[in-house]
């Protein structure tokens, strides 16, 4: 029984983590097609927890985005923006923070995005 539980649970994950990969290739050629300039992509720093999805340049300001998605089901009806923690705000701002340090990045315009995507048909947020 224990290892039909870990089996179900280790599909889970794995159908969550493509899900979340849909969504980020989905969010990078959405951002793309309205002028981003990508810097980084899961952007992860040596010696702290934490990444970054994607950062792109707009043109006047170098965003940090981060992606959720969710599949749209019966039992689930929260939004997937709503799964962005406080603690996962401080832990993007402390990334980010080392993104600027190491890419030696001086002063300019930064800002958070959250990019929600619902993976449902017919959908469009």
């Amino acid at each position: 029984m224990r290892e039909e539980e870990n089996s179900s649970s280790d599909a889970k994950k794995l159908e969550a983590r493509r899900t979340g990969v849909r969504g980020e290739t989905y969010a990078y050629w959405y951002l793309r097609r309205q002028g981003y300039v990508f810097v980084g992509r899961n952007y992860t720093p040596r010696g702290i927890k934490g990444e970054i999805d994607l950062v792109g340049d707009d043109g006047a300001t170098l965003a940090f985005v981060e992606v959720r998605t969710r599949t749209i089901r019966e039992d689930l009806s929260a939004l997937p923006e709503l799964s962005v923690t406080r603690e996962k705000q401080r832990l993007v701002v402390r990334t980010a923070q080392r993104f600027l340090a190491e890419r030696h990045v001086g002063e300019c315009p930064c800002r958070f995005d959250v990019m929600a995507i619902d993976n449902c048909p017919g959908s469009r947020r």
